[in-house]
């Protein structure tokens, strides 16, 4: 496109003499609020006739800008298109474009003045892996905004900031469409950190999965799930963490931390455009609405170039009149000018927007706003696993919650017997391919507050003596998921309903032995599909176990492990016999672990197993348990 000649004289200011009913300038000095509307009619504009012009082969993008003259910016408000080839009037036919008229009236009789700069932009995405490895392209636990990401099929990019999912609360990285996604992405994808062209260890990289993504209108943006490792909120180099969205002002100075050029800084030179950029087959051309961002004379970057291949994703943050970034999100960073422009010119999407599509915020929600808790999940598995039953004779000692015996945590659920206060039966499921790491400091051990408190044993017994308070749904089993979801499962397992009494010998040498090492051994050994477990564990309550501080303790405990194998349902079951003797003093006379039959769990509980569970149980043992050997360790185990 060319610049068509104007041939009207310049517009008359506001209170000079013009003919009645001519057109209103818009390109001159205005009051602030004059412009504020005019930068309003002028968005209007270009979202809805801006893809007329962009449809023009040489148009690279239609926005709002000064108008500059002798390689200058004035302080006149122009329609500022970019052309990948500026030419004279007589060449425009030969570039296969049209000229581009010296005003345009924007409606309701508003000219705005045209200017034609020549730009063009492309996807600042890394092409060709650099020789050496910059702190920002090498894996780090935390990870944190600034370093390099990208899903396994890209080469590489920055991650932009750390936001949270707002349906289920779980943590992820925000970064551009073609960072995360690109054109052969698709959701569920594992996203690597370092990418791919920084450090090709895949399995030793893993940072997550693809959970969303847009490419269009809206932005080049991108969210995928952090699973794999812990994180900081605060930008790289930067020491801040983004905490509110802003909208861009033409002149507004920003700051971001990029994985291929670092810290720069920038002045927002068009604060709206349309720009089309082709992110390459199958996707094509696309139109994206954005701000674009030119160097800060104050602060010059390395190189004269404040982004590079790499650097998108970045979060662009705007900067405090002391010079200092605010906590404020500018943008996020997705494009550039391309090489051969002279000019140094970067492109952000509106934050606004991106959050809204990706539904996503800075704050980490609130426990009560997230889902309600739904305890153990049947269908966790490839086939569903009902909870035990109680038998008859049991069945009305069951204490009751909202109507049912089954009482909903996170990541578990249990029945608890009101008259000898322990739980029935527990069940959880495990994933163990979203494990996380918590610690369990400053968590209480603590009745639960939905439950009649009397109907609970609590810490009176565990006061002044041996007796440690056991987990029977490991708390490592349950702290996996979305981070809020696996610390509401930390917190969860310390009810007093999933606890039952344990000597301290036997509790700690469990820990490290056959009992408190089942789960492990099952992942160690068996290629378990999906890495999901359901598991089932609870005490034996018999009528002769010895009474301490009028609580009857359960001396045999058992547990069953649920878990899919090359298609096919298993089932192990497990027995484990205290024998605690109580005298004067509480003593351990042994433990021992047994292998058993589902079914004579089921005889010595008074639960009742699924079908479908007991045909998965296929071990073959000796009928009396006196006829059997106790597992001496984990190579003993049966998984046959």
């Amino acid at each position: 496109m060319a610049v068509k000649k104007r041939t009207s004289a310049r517009p008359a200011t506001a209170g000079s003499a013009g003919a009645a009913g001519s057109a209103r300038s818009a390109g001159s000095t205005r009051s602030a609020n004059g412009q504020d509307k005019l930068i309003t009619s002028l968005k209007q504009f270009i979202r809805t006739r801006g893809s007329s012009y962009l449809s023009d082969p040489n148009v690279s993008s239609i926005g709002i800008g000064y108008k500059e003259k002798n390689g200058k910016r004035s302080k006149e408000l122009a329609l500022q298109f970019t052309v990948d080839k500026k030419v004279r009037p007589e060449g425009v036919r030969d570039v296969g474009s049209v000229e581009i008229p010296a005003v345009i009236d924007i409606g309701g009789g508003v000219e705005v003045p045209t200017d034609v700069v020549q730009r063009s932009y492309k996807p600042h995405f890394l092409v060709v892996p650099e020789a050496q490895t910059p702190e920002r392209q090498k894996r780090v636990d935390p990870v944190r905004p600034g370093v390099s990401v990208g899903n396994v099929k890209v080469s590489a990019g920055t991650l932009g900031c750390i936001v949270f999912d707002k349906n289920d609360g779980s943590t992820c990285v925000l970064s551009n469409w073609h960072v995360l996604n690109g054109r052969k992405g698709v959701p569920g994808d594992e996203v690597v950190q370092p990418g791919t062209a920084d450090d090709s260890r895949i399995a030793l990289n893993r940072l997550g999965t693809l959970k969303r993504s847009h490419l269009g209108q809206v932005g080049d943006c991108a969210v995928a799930g952090i699973t794999e490792r812990d994180f900081d909120t605060a930008i790289l180099d930067l020491d801040v963490t983004p905490t509110q969205l802003g909208e861009p002002q033409i002149d507004d100075k920003v700051v971001k931390s990029g994985r291929t050029t670092g810290v720069t800084h920038g002045v927002v030179t068009r604060p709206f455009a349309k720009v089309s950029i082709n992110y390459g087959a199958p996707v094509g051309v696309r139109e994206i609405e954005c701000f674009e961002i030119g160097p800060d004379p104050g602060h010059p970057a390395d190189g004269d170039e404040i982004s590079l291949p790499g650097d998108s994703g970045s979060a662009w943050l705007f900067k405090a009149r002391t010079g200092r970034p605010t906590d404020v999100l500018a943008g996020l960073h997705f494009g550039g000018e391309s090489d051969a422009d002279p000019e140094d010119r970067a492109l952000a999407c509106f934050p606004h927007a991106v959050f809204e599509e990706l539904k996503i915020t800075l704050q980490p929600p609130a426990r009560g706003s997230l889902e309600a808790v739904t305890g153990y999940d049947p269908g966790f598995l490839t086939v569903p696993i009902a909870t035990p039953q109680l038998g008859a004779a049991v069945k009305a000692d069951a204490v009751q919650l909202s109507g049912t015996e089954v009482i909903p945590y996170t990541h578990f659920s249990l029945a608890l017997n009101g008259k000898r206060r322990f739980a029935f039966w527990v069940a959880w499921n495990i994933d163990g391919g979203a494990i996380k790491k918590i610690d369990r400091s400053g968590i209480e051990f603590k009745k639960d507050p939905r439950l009649p408190a009397d109907l609970q044993v609590g810490n009176e017994i565990y006061k002044g003596n041996r007796l440690d308070r056991g987990h029977i749904a490991r708390r490592a089993d349950l702290i996996w998921g979305p981070m809020p979801e696996a610390d509401r499962a930390n917190t969860d397992s310390f009810f007093y309903t999933n606890i039952t009494p344990q000597m301290d010998d036997f509790n700690q040498s469990a820990k490290a032995g056959i009992w408190g090492e089942l789960e492990n051994a099952l992942y160690e050994e068996i290629e378990v599909e999906g890495l999901k477990v359901s598991v089932f564990g609870g005490p034996v309550f018999q009528d002769d176990d010895r009474v301490f501080r009028g609580v009857q303790l359960p001396r045999e405990f058992w547990k069953v492990l649920v878990y899919s194998e090359k298609g096919t349902l298993k089932a192990k079951a497990f027995l484990l016999t205290q024998n605690l003797v109580l005298a004067e003093i509480l003593e351990l006379d042994e433990f021992r672990v047994f292998q058993i039959k589902l079914g004579e769990i089921q005889k010595r509980t008074g639960l009742k197993f699924p079908a479908t569970l007991l045909q998965a149980d296929t071990l073959v043992v000796p009928e009396a348990l006196e006829d059997r050997t106790p597992l001496e360790g984990l190579a003993d185990i049966d998984w046959g």
